[in-house]
Formats: C-alpha cells, structure tokens, sequence
C-alpha cells in the first residue's frame, strides 16, 4: 500500500473518531452529568479559561441529542465539524475506490484557511470576553485543578 491511500485511510480513521467519541460518552453518561463534568481539556484544566476547542464535544452530544440550541450554546462550529467530518469521510473514500483526486483546490486553500482560522479566533475572542464577564475569579479557578 502506498502512503497516499494510507494518508486518506488515517483521515477516514481521524473523522470517524471525531464523531464517535463523543457518541459513545453520549451513552455512557446514564446520570446527563455531562454538563456538570470537569473539562479534560489541559488549557482549561491548568488557566480556568477556556481554549478555542473547548465545548466541542459537548456540542456535538448535545447535537446527537437533537438539542441544536445547546450544541450551539457550547460551541458554535460543533455542527460544522460533523458537516466536515461527514464530508471527509465522503471525499476520502471516493478518493481511494476512484484513484482521484476532489476538491484539492478548495481543501488546500490558504484563503480559506486563514477565514476559518480568523473566524475561530474571533469566536474564541468574544467566548473569552463573555466568560470573563459572567465569571468571577473564584468561578474560574473551580474550574482550573487549582481549586
């Protein structure tokens, strides 16, 4: 096997972890305490701040749940990652069964990565603008491992 199909194999690999993980905690937490659990996320574990991928899994348990509101509410491009992922897997597996090559132009595009790059800085910077001012410094460091 050369390394191009074993490339587009670890991206079908990657996407299908992306939508499943958060599924399969979907059905693990019987108790719903996921919106009481402690953030794994290391950023948010060791500042109290969220990091610009914090809530994503959330979102996309609440997304599984039917529950777009709050999917959105914990991260506003956790349906845009199943949109992708769902598109990666798609283009990727049509790669490798054709012997071609989609959307390259549009994949590898600079243009667009800085956009979704911006648009996620952006994001992020009116996320931390917001928890910042619902949150007290106590409310933030309960949410670090340093309370």
């Amino acid at each position: 096997m050369s390394s191009l199909p074993t490339r587009k194999l670890y991206g079908i690999a990657g996407a299908l972890a992306i939508l499943a993980i958060p599924y399969f905690i979907l059905l693990w937490d019987e108790q719903q305490q996921i919106e009481r659990a402690q953030s794994l996320c290391p950023f948010k574990m060791a500042t109290g701040f969220p990091c610009p991928g914090c809530g994503i899994t959330k979102s996309l348990i609440f997304l599984y749940k039917g529950d777009l509101a709050k999917s959105l509410y914990y991260h506003v491009f956790g349906p845009l990652t199943v949109l992708a992922c769902i598109l990666a897997i798609a283009v990727l597996t049509a790669e490798i069964v054709t012997k071609k090559t989609y959307f390259n132009k549009i994949l590898f595009n600079k243009r667009l990565a800085y956009l979704l790059a911006a648009a996620l800085a952006a994001y992020h910077f009116a996320r931390i603008v917001w928890f910042v001012s619902t949150h007290s410094v106590d409310d933030i460091l309960r949410e670090s491992v340093w309370r």
